[in-house]
């Protein structure tokens, strides 16, 4: 079983002034990290790369030269047999999983972020799209979040894990 964390859109220090002690507990436990972008600064970056054991990471519309020069817009890997991608935009979410199927024709698993907006759907070609939401700004949502994956060559469980930014 391969634990991956999933994050995304922390806007550190616009939203929060420090990942919450949750997540790097969090960081620390998993196998893999995955950043969805809107990172802001470059110091969040460093200390995940830091604690990560596997870390990838792309770039959001909120990130600066810095962070674009570490990080691509795109970022592909696989897992357990499964294809990963993680892009931080995927447009509206008005046909979105009709999008990403032609968009991301050789992928099984998107990540993405932007929204804040925790997201587990199935397109229509059967590819997983992937929003964990934001661990520091809930914005419109009752909690900030992100997710665990547990994946192994025959399941791939999810879970929105509920985020205490004052933890």
């Amino acid at each position: 079983m391969t634990t991956m964390l999933l994050l995304a859109d922390t806007h550190i220090p616009a939203r929060a002034r420090r990942l919450p002690g949750v997540v790097l507990e969090a960081i620390d436990g998993a196998v893999i990290v995955v950043h969805a972008g809107d990172w802001v600064d470059v110091a969040t970056l460093d200390e995940i790369e830091s604690r990560a054991k596997r870390f990838y990471g792309v770039y959001g519309n909120n990130d600066g030269a810095d962070l674009r020069a570490r990080l691509p817009e795109i970022a592909r890997f696989d897992v357990d047999g499964r294809r990963f991608a993680v892009i931080h935009e995927t447009g509206a979410a008005r046909n979105r999983e009709e999008r990403m199927d032609e968009a991301f024709p050789d992928t099984d698993i998107l990540i993405f972020g932007h929204s804040h907006i925790p997201w587990d759907t199935v397109t229509p070609a059967g590819m997983r799209l992937l929003n964990p939401g934001s661990p520091t700004d809930r914005r419109r949502q009752p909690v900030c979040t992100m997710m665990i994956v547990e994946t192994n060559s025959h399941a791939v469980d999810v879970s929105v894990i509920p985020v205490d930014r004052d933890s």
